[in-house]
């Protein structure tokens, strides 16, 4: 064993090929479980221009808009098929009073976004403009409540004025301003972060505060809320223990932060200039969610061993420098194919527990750290992330089949041990199987033999997501660098699978 560890620890750039023979099985007879496809969701925050730029332009923008929405970016949320949308935040959710965000654009008073660079917003886009996204979008609006500086009664008029259908004073309002038939909302977060920047509380206190706050989102003329807990960061794992403990019985779900970053001090690295064992230390730093995942879930088991709560991912992603040139405080950060990566080894983690995650929502939509989309002026650029997304939604709902994956794995800085190749598969319900294949490895292709049980292959194709170098990204001169072909290193072999990953790929196969 001391001589493998020794073997492991050896440099990854003087060591030689050290490749086993690659197999894996999937049991795919034995998918018992359904991924939600609310675990690929996304979160769009008032930061930086994820909004305003982002997705909303204005009716009266010489961009291409459709009620003011950004035609580009529409179209392209529609492409990956988007699950729920998080919104208003984020630390920006406990400072949002959302009747400043309704009635006519022209009326509505302006702000000071204090989180995020001090930015002066006009509340064009509030409460109709992102639930009546939602309803273009056809996914389900996740609300962030404000019980940092709101008020129990806004709260409760909140809900009120988005779900009520008659008789009400909200219901009354609502119509006043154009709307005449409640949304449905399902998801209502209550606060965000409340033990830093949406209230700097203990467990204790938040949890009183919960049920107070909880009490009064009423549930109207047939709409039910899935009511979402303010919890925990990383490996904060009492956070979870003490809400478990108190108000496990009142909460639907349990939000879960987890960034893949360097360090909340000093520089957090450049998104597009690293090295490649920062590469590797990145991988390692993203699998470690995996970990961090059962803590809390033990814990949750613990009170609630029927697994009637979520747990709700509700932020997760890379967090790099912002980009030179760019606001201070609007987090607008590139997207390599190492970020890419970070989003498919994560989905490979989330399919894993979906008995518990009933949601993960990325962070964020455009423009704001691991985003899907960038923007400037008039231009659109998708990014390596988004592809994956765009790849992997064949997930969605699909019944997620366990594997075991036999393959080489190196030791990276802060000792954290890294598997080459990840995968996922699953099964949807026309009995089509589907498997993501990632290859993290940056020079070595990986030779893997693929067994589906009694599942005899007839035919395969798939799709890959590579590039020359792991440091490339996607801009608005060359938008197309990182972009998904045609895959036709996959064949069938005796009712089987033997699929060649190039180095630094994402594949996804169809097998029928």
């Amino acid at each position: 064993m001391k001589k493998i560890l020794f073997a492991f620890a050896l440099s990854l750039f003087a060591m030689p090929n050290m490749a086993e023979d690659m197999t894996m099985t999937i049991h795919a007879d034995q998918g018992k479980q359904k991924i939600h496809k609310e675990v690929y969701g996304q979160f769009a925050e008032h930061l930086g221009t994820c909004i305003y730029g982002g997705i909303w332009v204005g009716k009266d923008s010489s961009i291409p808009n459709t009620e003011g929405y950004r035609n580009d970016v529409l179209n392209a949320l529609k492409d990956i098929k988007v699950p729920v949308m998080r919104w208003p935040g984020g630390c920006f959710a406990d400072e949002y009073h959302w009747m400043d965000g309704i009635g006519p654009q022209e009326n509505r008073p302006r702000m000071v976004n204090n989180n995020w660079g001090g930015t002066v917003e006009d509340n064009s886009f509030g409460t109709h403009e992102f639930l009546n996204l939602c309803e273009m979008l056809e996914c389900e609006p996740y609300i962030s409540g404000n019980v940092g500086s709101g008020s129990v009664e806004e709260m409760a008029k909140w809900v009120e004025y988005m779900t009520a259908e008659q008789g009400s004073p909200m219901a009354k309002l609502r119509k006043e301003n154009g709307r005449e038939k409640p949304w449905k909302v399902k998801f209502f977060g209550v606060g965000n972060e409340s033990w830093g920047c949406g209230g700097n509380m203990r467990p204790e206190y938040y949890s009183d505060l919960y049920r107070r706050y909880a009490t009064y989102c009423r549930n109207y003329d047939g709409n039910r809320l899935f009511k979402i807990a303010s919890g925990a960061s990383d490996y904060d794992y009492n956070w979870t223990e003490v809400l478990m403990k108190n108000i496990g019985h009142q909460m639907h779900g349990v939000s879960l932060h987890y960034y893949t970053v360097m360090g909340w001090t000093g520089s957090k690295g450049s998104a597009t200039q690293f090295t490649d064992e920062d590469h590797y230390w990145t991988m390692g730093k993203c699998l470690e969610i995996e970990p961090v995942i059962k803590k809390h879930i033990a814990i949750m088991d613990k009170y609630d061993p029927r697994k009637r709560i979520g747990l709700m991912v509700d932020e997760w992603g890379t967090w790099w420098d912002e980009e030179p040139g760019t606001i201070r405080g609007h987090l607008y950060q590139q997207n390599t194919m190492r970020d890419a990566f970070v989003a498919s080894l994560s989905f490979d983690v989330f399919h894993k527990y979906v008995d518990r995650i009933k949601m993960t929502n990325i962070a964020q939509i455009a423009n704001v750290l691991q985003s899907m989309i960038l923007t400037k002026d008039d231009k659109m650029v998708l990014t390596p992330t988004y592809h994956v997304f765009r790849m992997y939604n064949v997930h969605q709902d699909a019944t997620y089949l366990p594997l075991d994956l036999k393959c080489e794995r190196e030791i990276v800085r802060d000792d954290r041990i890294v598997p080459m190749v990840s995968a996922t598969a699953s099964r949807d319900a026309n009995g089509v199987i589907h498997i993501s294949l990632s290859n993290v490895h940056l020079t070595e292709s990986q030779e893997i033999d693929i067994n589906l049980d009694n599942f005899k292959v007839k035919s395969v194709t798939g799709e890959i997501l590579t590039t020359k170098n792991i440091a490339d990204y996607n801009s608005f001169e060359n938008p197309n660098v990182v972009a998904p072909k045609a895959f036709n290193g996959a064949k069938v072999n005796k009712g089987a699978l033997k699929v060649t990953l190039p180095a630094k790929s994402i594949v996804v196969l169809e097998v029928k």
